[in-house]
């Protein structure tokens, strides 16, 4: 029971890697506050949790929105009395186009969700970690930080663009005793490919051909990185900040 005693905020948590992660940081004793768009889904999670004997909170936001996500803030905070970690996961691939084919608005929508729902995130959930620390996750990728390709322009500045914010936060953090870092994942079966919409994207880069089976690991599991965020968010990682983690079973390196 790594977390007991702890209450988590997830989002992104109505699928994949958010999900996999309040489950299990439930298992760990965490109460969980379970953030997502889509309300079925995110009862769901809740649900899951109650049969496993824990405790969560279904809250309905749209990061990119701050009156939205002071909302969920405040609703976590008037259930369960405090927050301890906070895993900035939600996120979209949005469009994939070459810049030319890539308007303004798919640009925007990419950036707002993302990046801007990132900061949202962790803005309005520090104050309340500052005064006794805690945990603050961000989901970042591969792309932006080890691969780049140019369908994927938004996105991957998006990405780059968290590992920027958490390195940037972590000094001023620290003297708070709270800890930042960023998950890098690769290639994971998550429901993330929903939100691409590819545009022409084989008119951009140059042709690769992967070695059979293409990495050594093979593609990850959404509870390949639930693991992960569980030892950064847990005492086991009290050294570790301002870092980006990456986990892709060596995916980038034969990419």
């Amino acid at each position: 029971m790594q977390l007991a005693g702890k209450v988590a905020f997830i989002t992104g948590a109505g699928s994949g890697i958010g999900k996999a992660t309040a489950l299990l940081f439930a298992q760990e004793g965490a109460k969980v506050v379970v953030l997502a768009t889509t309300r079925e889904e995110i009862d769901q999670t809740v649900l899951q949790i109650q049969e496993l004997g824990g405790e969560a909170l279904a809250v309905d936001a749209d990061i990119s929105k701050p009156r939205e996500v002071e909302r969920a803030v405040k609703q976590a905070i008037e259930n369960f009395g405090q927050l301890d970690i906070v895993f900035a996961n939600a996120g979209i691939n949005g469009v994939w186009a070459p810049i030319e084919e890539l308007s303004a608005d798919d640009w925007d929508k990419t950036i707002n969700v993302n990046l801007r729902g990132t900061f949202l995130t962790l803005k309005y959930t520090f104050p309340h970690l500052k005064e006794k620390g805690g945990a603050m996750l961000v989901t970042s990728s591969v792309n932006g930080t080890r691969v780049f390709k140019g369908e994927r322009i938004a996105y991957s500045c998006t990405k780059a663009g968290q590992v920027v914010l958490v390195k940037s936060l972590a000094v001023d953090f620290a003297k708070h005793g709270v800890r930042i870092n960023a998950i890098c994942p690769g290639a994971i079966e998550t429901k993330i490919d929903d939100s691409t919409d590819a545009v022409d994207v084989e008119e951009v880069g140059l042709p690769v051909e992967y070695p059979e089976g293409r990495t050594p690991l093979n593609k990850g599991v959404a509870n390949h990185v639930a693991q992960l965020a569980l030892f950064l968010a847990s005492d086991s990682a009290s050294h570790i900040t301002g870092t980006e983690v990456w986990i892709d079973g060596a995916e980038t390196l034969v990419m």
